[in-house]
């Protein structure tokens, strides 16, 4: 399994998200330090909230295999800028928790992950489980191993490691 990197502001389903992925019963923990046991690295939303730990993400993005930007349905604003994809050299997905919230606006959580560079976005519910199966069966696998001169190769024409 790929190992994902869970980033967004507090309160927006990380923990929880880790708790459905592993099949654990939820229950609400708040995450006072970047815990990166096993394939899911989790970290405090205070990480993206303020500027002076925020370069801890970048940081921390370099031991995952997928980076995730994770975003409830009811956020009132992102705090990712347009096209945040370029600090991280690693494949950017978008998260969309609470789908089920009663203030949620799926469309404009949506585009702001498209415009931050995510892809694909996945929309999940971590109570019910509903896209946990998908966003699961897209980290099954593990990462494509390539040579630093097969890197090397791609970044000449322009690539990404992961892309083809």
């Amino acid at each position: 399994m790929k190992r994902l990197f869970l980033m967004g502001r507090s309160e927006s389903g990380k923990t929880s998200l880790t708790q459905a992925l592993k099949g654990e019963e939820l229950h609400y923990h708040k995450t006072q330090y970047t815990n990166t046991a096993e394939d899911t690295i989790d970290t405090p939303g205070e990480y993206a909230e303020s500027k002076n730990v925020g370069v801890a993400l970048a940081c921390f993005s370099f031991e995952a295999d997928i980076i995730a930007i994770v975003m409830a349905a009811d956020e009132p604003f992102s705090v990712f800028e347009a096209n945040c994809q370029c600090f991280v050299n690693r494949p950017l997905i978008g998260i969309i928790t609470k789908i089920d919230s009663p203030y949620a606006n799926i469309p404009m959580v949506r585009q702001w992950l498209a415009n931050s560079g995510c892809d694909p976005i996945f929309e999940v519910n971590n109570v019910t489980k509903e896209g946990i199966p998908e966003l699961m069966e897209y980290l099954q696998g593990d990462p494509e191993k390539i040579t630093l001169e097969q890197a090397i190769e791609k970044q000449s024409r322009g690539l990404n490691a992961w892309e083809e």
